[in-house]
Formats: structure tokens, C-alpha cells, sequence
């Protein structure tokens, strides 16, 4: 009998110390996923002014690559078109100029702010341009692609507007095809989720 009590109490204490291990596991999970968020990158403007993401908590963040001589240019319409109708509800939309797919992003900082105003009338925040693929990819796009950073997965930048979602928390929850428009119903849903 003392022996059957003296196995249970083992068995129990075991259990204790594993529930206990499980607890500091997922707590350090939890503490890493907080230090994996947007909030960390600071990168400039169009006009060469500082964007602080940090700036951006609480809100609901889309980041999209853009090139002004793609076939998918005409999505900048769609973008601001959402940003207009969100943007007063915690929803922010961060444009990234690329030349990084066919050469369809080659003008200089001031000529993709005039392509975008004059041709769109953006006023989503629209940064300096920077590469999102390759060896010369910028941080930003690192913590985006890679999982390791990101904490949801590995993905690449398939084309120009290709789409990543960021809540409210600054974590990466999804990544939007590049042909999937800005006003795509996800999209919408996840605004106003």
C-alpha cells in the first residue's frame, strides 16, 4: 500500500512539475511574439521624413509593395478607395515603392510621389523606395517573409501589391496575393473583424 501511495505522489509530482514547464514554455512564446512585431522598424518617407511603426499600435496595418509600371498599378485606386473608407476605424495602409519585379518601379522617390498623387491621389503613407526580395532585402521584408521573425510563416513576395496584414498587436496574421484586389471581401471582413 506504501508503495502504491509512494508511486501516485511521484506521478502527481511529476505532472505538477510538467504543467508547470508547459507554463513557462508558452509564456516564453508569448514574450517572443510580443518582441516580433512591426513596432520595432523605423524606415523613411517618400519625402525622406522618419516613420516610426511604432506609431501605428492599435491599428490595423496593411503593407503593400507597389510599382507605378505594373499591370496591377491600377490597384492604387482600389488601396486608397479602402484607406478613405477605414482609415477613421484603426486602419492604416503602408506603401513600399520596389523596382524588384521587371524593372516596374524605376523612378526616384519624388517621381513615385507625383505618379501616386497625380495619378491616384494617395494619401495612404507611401515610404522611400527598397527592395523586398534578394540579397539587398530590406528588414522590414525580412521579418514579413520569414517565420523565424514573423512567428506565422515563411512566404515570398511573389509580384508587386502583394498584401501583408498586421493587427492591432503589430503581429503579421496573413499574406494577400498579389492579384487580390484591396477590396477583396478577406480583406474587407478582416478591417472589420
Amino acid at each position: 500500500m506504501r508503495i502504491l501511495a509512494i508511486i501516485l505522489l511521484v506521478i502527481n509530482l511529476t505532472a505538477c512539475c510538467n504543467q508547470k514547464e508547459n507554463k513557462v514554455m508558452a509564456t516564453n512564446i508569448s514574450d517572443n511574439q510580443q518582441i516580433s512585431t512591426i513596432y520595432q522598424f523605423k524606415v523613411k518617407t517618400l519625402a525622406e521624413e522618419d516613420f516610426d511603426f511604432s506609431s501605428l499600435k492599435g491599428k490595423k496595418v496593411m503593407i503593400v509593395n507597389t510599382a507605378s509600371e505594373c499591370g496591377l498599378t491600377p490597384q492604387y485606386k482600389d488601396l486608397q478607395a479602402i484607406y478613405d473608407t477605414y482609415k477613421d476605424k484603426n486602419f492604416v495602409i503602408v506603401g513600399f515603392p520596389a523596382n524588384n519585379f521587371g524593372s516596374q518601379e524605376p523612378g526616384t522617390n519624388k517621381e513615385i510621389a507625383e505618379f501616386c498623387q497625380l495619378n491616384y491621389g494617395v494619401s495612404f503613407p507611401m515610404m522611400s523606395k527598397i527592395s523586398v526580395k534578394g540579397n539587398d532585402m530590406h528588414p522590414i521584408y525580412q521579418f514579413l517573409t520569414q517565420k523565424a521573425k514573423n512567428g506565422l510563416e515563411d512566404s515570398e513576395v511573389a509580384w508587386n501589391f502583394q498584401k501583408y496584414l498586421i493587427n492591432e498587436k503589430g503581429e503579421l496574421v496573413k499574406v494577400i496575393a498579389p492579384k487580390t484586389l484591396p477590396t477583396d471581401a478577406t480583406i474587407v471582413n478582416w478591417i472589420k473583424g
